[in-house]
């Protein structure tokens, strides 16, 4: 039976959150019998061509205010300046409405701010953009932000990580609408994983500064940057910043939103991250020069950090000639 699949898009949408899906849906036509194929549609937040983000321009089949039938999957796409955007009450209003007519709705990266001014994430547990899931859980604090997965389903609701993992959801629903087969094939012809290892953490760097940069924090901060291999212990910490133990703990917690030991491990992560990605060092020199106690000590913090093992990651990120 056909599927009818709706994006939404807006001046300033990041095309490939629109190209990658409708790729994903259109490809899985060719493996498809005629009745079962799914039909497309691009939903314009505005009437006319839009401008990507990328300058791309695309040219939506309807404006919203058209759209009145019930979609099978109504997806909205994001774009680099959608968590400052508003499309006004007549848009959220439709949005709802579409949504609750739609047998599934969500979002794909950033998208999920869209669904969130509409009133469709209370309560709800979902996933964006790594960079922006703080940004999201601020917006919509009853919301279950989810930083690390790649999508996430929560009943009828379905939303994507950053990017690229329009793919990944698409390619999950595929499957769950025709089976594992349908869906490796698709992946195959568009040279993806059906279902790729890890969390979008692995794509995201740890060590975000909150700290202000002339606190004694900062510098601490910047002593643990400067000796990974080293003990770190909080008394050499504490020594560093010239605080004694107890205090210094208060202080680093409160001013850097986390304590002193996951700011060190999270350090140790980022540093073996670049040193995997740039060298060919063995996996025992990386661990070392980045202060773990040994390889299998390196590969279990990877592991449950980015849910993939160093020698993975090596082979996902790595460049080298």
């Amino acid at each position: 039976m056909s599927k009818t699949i709706a994006i939404v898009v807006f001046p300033g949408v990041q095309s490939l959150d629109v190209t990658g899906p409708m790729d994903v849906f259109s490809e899985a036509n060719r493996f498809l019998a005629p009745e079962d194929h799914y039909r497309l549609e691009v939903i314009g937040v505005e009437h006319g061509v839009m401008a990507c983000s990328n300058g791309l321009s695309l040219n939506a089949h309807r404006h919203f205010s058209e759209a009145l039938e019930t979609y099978d999957l109504l997806l909205v796409a994001g774009g680099p300046q959608l968590p400052f955007m508003n499309f006004g009450a007549a848009f959220d209003t439709w949005l709802r409405d579409a949504c609750a007519r739609a047998q599934r709705f969500g979002s794909i990266c950033n998208g999920a701010f869209m669904l969130a001014r509409a009133g469709l994430l209370d309560g709800r547990t979902v996933t964006t953009h790594w960079g922006d899931a703080a940004a999201l859980a601020q917006l919509c604090p009853s919301t279950q932000v989810e930083a690390d997965r790649l999508y996430v389903q929560d009943g009828e609701l379905y939303t994507s990580a950053g990017v690229t993992a329009g793919i990944d959801l698409s390619l999950y629903l595929l499957a769950r609408d025709h089976g594992p087969d349908v869906a490796l094939s698709v992946a195959k012809r568009l040279v993806v994983f059906t279902q790729r290892s890890g969390g979008q953490s692995q794509f995201s760097p740890f060590l975000t500064p909150h700290a202000e940069p002339t606190s004694a924090v900062a510098l601490v901060q910047l002593y643990v940057l400067a000796n990974l291999n080293g003990d770190l212990t909080i008394a050499d910490l504490a020594n560093a910043a010239n605080m004694s133990t107890r205090n210094f703990s208060r202080v680093f917690a409160k001013e850097a939103k986390i304590t002193p030991a996951e700011f060190v491990e999270r350090a140790r992560v980022d540093a073996a991250r670049v040193m995997l990605e740039s060298t060919h060092a063995p996996l025992k020199t990386v661990a070392y020069q980045c202060g773990f106690r040994d390889a299998q000590h390196m590969r279990s913090v990877f592991n449950r950090r980015l849910g993939v093992t160093p020698q993975q990651f090596r082979l996902n990120f790595a460049v080298m000639v």
